[in-house]
Formats: structure tokens, sequence, C-alpha cells
């Protein structure tokens, strides 16, 4: 009888094995030698691919970004957080970022006397008090947080409400103090979505001539960072956050829903 050999199934993978370790090394010498490596195939680069631009931040847009802030904002943008919880917030938030926008007002020394001995010690330089302006109706909530931080500023008021159909803004009150011209002016509102409100609500506040003026908000939109600075390049914007865009409605995506309602609990 003939005998015939079987081939172990060790044997052929030792040899693939075996084979892999000879590709493996010839890769390597490739990687190393010169030579070789010059003449190896050269395959075109991989480029990630390039994010989409970015229109330019204004010179007059300040983006608050302190850990805190963002922190306390992501709560409010929770759809579960309770009317209370929202109201709260929004106050910390606004002393918070009240720090940011009083940074740069103007001090002067004062001779005091401590009680150990007398010294100039700064003081806020402006005789007339800050005047802080608030939209209404959500931008109360701002307005309280505000003064807990600098109770003696003076307030006024402005009624203004966006129709639902043409986003148009509609003024219904309007009540400040009426020495603005040597004050210092912040106007607050929650949101800028479209930047009709914040815009309609600076022109009458323009032509009393204050020192200053700034427009502090909580969230802002693209397309209303826009609006806001093609009428008012000259007013400083300040806000916590730039969402993504606006929706159908002109509310703010991902936003935190209407502000004014879930201050005041309307819905």
């Amino acid at each position: 009888s003939t005998a015939v050999t079987i081939p172990r199934q060790g044997g052929h993978r030792k040899r693939q094995k075996d084979e892999g370790r000879r590709l493996n090394f010839e890769i390597s010498l490739l990687s190393i030698h010169p030579t070789l490596r010059e003449a190896a195939p050269r395959l075109p680069p991989i480029h990630p691919p390039s994010p989409p631009p970015h229109p330019p931040m204004p010179n007059n847009l300040h983006l608050i970004n302190h850990p805190l802030i963002q922190h306390k904002l992501t709560l409010m943008r929770r759809a579960e957080t309770s009317t209370t919880k929202f109201r709260a917030l929004l106050k910390e938030i606004s002393l918070l970022m009240a720090y940011e926008v009083t940074r740069d007002l103007p001090l002067k020394l004062e001779m005091i006397q401590t009680p150990l001995a007398a010294m100039d010690a700064p003081v806020l330089a402006p005789e007339k008090k800050l005047v802080v302006v608030s939209i209404m109706r959500a931008g109360q909530g701002i307005l309280d947080g505000i003064l807990e931080l600098m109770p003696s500023a003076r307030v006024g008021h402005i009624g203004l409400y966006r129709d639902p159909q043409t986003l148009r803004v509609i003024e219904y009150f309007f009540k400040v103090p009426e020495d603005l011209a040597d004050r210092d002016v912040l106007v607050v509102d929650p949101m800028i979505a479209t930047g009709n409100t914040a815009v309609a609500a600076l022109y009458p506040l323009k032509q009393a001539q204050p020192r200053s003026l700034r427009f502090l908000c909580l969230l802002a939109a693209p397309e209303g960072i826009t609006h806001f600075h093609q009428e008012h390049p000259d007013v400083p914007l300040y806000t916590a956050a730039i969402d993504d865009s606006l929706n159908d409605q002109g509310y703010i995506l991902p936003g935190l829903g209407d502000a004014g309602d879930r201050l005041f609990g309307t819905k």
C-alpha cells in the first residue's frame, strides 16, 4: 500500500505567521530606510474637511463665558427647570454678568478715614448713578440681579412686544429718568433673536444722549447680532452665549424657550 502524507493544520498556520512577520518587517524597513522610502509609491495626503466659515465677531461683541455663568445657563436651558428655579438662576447670572459689564467704569480717589489711618481710596467717578433700562417684561429678571449688586442704580422701563405674525416691534410703554445726558445707561433683555426689539429700544435712548450706552443679554442668535451691529455699531453688546440660529417663528435654537413665559410662569 502507498502511504499518503496529510499536512497538519499547524504547519499551514506557521507559514501564514512567518509570511506576516516578513511583511511587517518589509513595511518597517520601508518606513526607516531612506532609499527604500524614496522608491515607495506615495499616496496623496489626507486632509480633514475644513469647518464651515464663520463670520468674524464684531469688535463691540463681548462673550462672557465664565464657568459659573455657563453652568447656570445650562440649568436654565433644561425644559424641566421650574419657574422658581429659572427666576433664581437668571438673577444669579445677571449679578455675575454685571461684574463684567461694569469692569471699566471710571474711578476717582477720595480721602477717607479707616479705623487706623487716612487714605486716598477709589470710588466710582460719575456723580450721577448708573441707569439700568429693562425691556419689559423679561428684562425684569436681569434687572433684579443687577440691583442686588448696585442697589442705588436708577431704573427705566421700555415696553416692547414682537408681533408674532410680522415679527415687527411695537412700543407700548416708555419711562426712563429724565437726566440721561450725564449718566451711563445699561439696557437689559434676556434674548436677542431677530434683534428687532433691541434695535428699537436703543433709538429713543440715543436721542437723550447718555454718557455711555451698553446692552446686556443672556442669549443671542447670529442673525440678531448682525442686525444689532448694523443698526448700532457704536453700542457694546454683552452676552453669555451665541446660539446656532433662529427657527421659522423667530425663536433662538437651541435657546431656552420664551424667557418671559418661563420667568413669570405664564405658559
